[in-house]
């Protein structure tokens, strides 16, 4: 690590992650590329994550840890861990996830070669809750084209599960964009709003292990469980998952460092995923409509208090 910081900065988000918690600053700190700094930023857990990484920060230099005293959502973490990084590149750690001893030195390589690529990631392997190999996969974003109308296309059409996101991100052009959203799929947008910064590179190389157990964020069966786990304070509104991506699009491409022609382009690419899915965003609307109304005809009537009176109360109380 040079006198002025790290080459690179890992921030690795954690809630109550003491079951491979280990296993997973292991790998970081075994990377052959050395010049980083860890960043634990842990969520107010609630088991043994706090000792185990007040033991990891006390051993060695590079790793720092905060902790917050509650539970404030998966967004609100990985930003924190974002926040505070000095490297000139940046890549995120999932606390129940594994990288090849090699993962971070080939990315460096590829950033440090290739200034048009503003993130990089390798292939994944898929590992089961004992870390024993189930399938490869990649998430096909090996985004190379110069135009971003192209990647851009590409980056909101592709995205199956999303590994691209612990790739080696260019710490600038990442402080440009909302970084992590409250909301489900915030990591989709992002990465598709990266894609208007640079080109993306998969380098063809199996250097991560995703790990696929019950406890994790992909396990979850509802829109509802998701969005808690994204922001807590979420907890019981309703989501439109559509809707929301297509307005963070449109901020994404407002907040581009690109000229007035490109944004036209790019609107129009996002009103051809709005056409093509429009049966998608069509049936959110009416699914959205039927849950409000169900929670309005369910809600017990306050003592002296009109029908009309109390749909308008409940009404503003919710976002949607």
């Amino acid at each position: 690590m040079s006198s002025s910081g790290p080459k690179v900065s890992i921030g690795l988000p954690v809630y109550n992650g003491e079951r491979f918690l280990a296993e997973a600053i292991d790998s970081t700190l075994a990377q052959t590329f050395t010049d980083f700094e860890l960043i634990i930023s842990d969520n107010g857990s609630t088991d043994r994550t706090q000792d185990i990484c007040s033991r990891y920060a006390a051993q060695d230099a590079r790793v720092r840890y905060v902790r917050s005293e509650t539970n404030r959502g998966v967004s609100w973490n990985y930003r924190r861990a974002f926040e505070t990084a000095r490297g000139q590149y940046f890549r995120w750690a999932p606390a129940d996830d594994k990288f090849h001893p090699e993962s971070l030195g080939h990315c460096v390589a590829v950033l440090d070669a290739h200034q048009e690529v503003v993130l990089c990631y390798p292939l994944a392997v898929l590992i089961n809750e004992a870390g024993a190999v189930t399938d490869h996969h990649s998430d096909g974003l090996d985004l190379r084209s110069p135009e971003v109308a192209r990647r851009f296309y590409d980056a909101i059409r592709r995205n199956p599960l999303v590994t691209a996101i612990y790739g080696l991100i260019r710490t600038e052009a990442l402080r440009q964009t909302a970084i992590m959203g409250g909301f489900p799929g915030s990591d989709i947008t992002l990465l598709a709003e990266l894609s208007l910064y640079g080109q993306f590179l998969e380098i063809p190389r199996p250097l991560f292990y995703r790990r696929m157990h019950r406890g994790s964020s992909s396990s979850m069966t509802t829109m509802e469980s998701v969005q808690e786990f994204y922001d807590p304070k979420k907890k019981g509104r309703l989501c439109l998952y559509l809707w929301t991506h297509l307005f963070q699009h449109a901020s994404g491409i407002r907040r581009a460092p690109l000229t007035l022609a490109k944004k036209t382009v790019l609107f129009g690419v996002l009103l051809r995923w709005v056409i093509g899915c429009r049966d998608q965003f069509g049936r959110e609307l009416i699914d959205a409509a039927v849950k409000l109304v169900t929670r309005r005809a369910t809600t017990p009537i306050r003592q002296g208090e009109g029908i009309s009176k109390q749909a308008d109360r409940h009404i503003q109380g919710k976002k949607i």
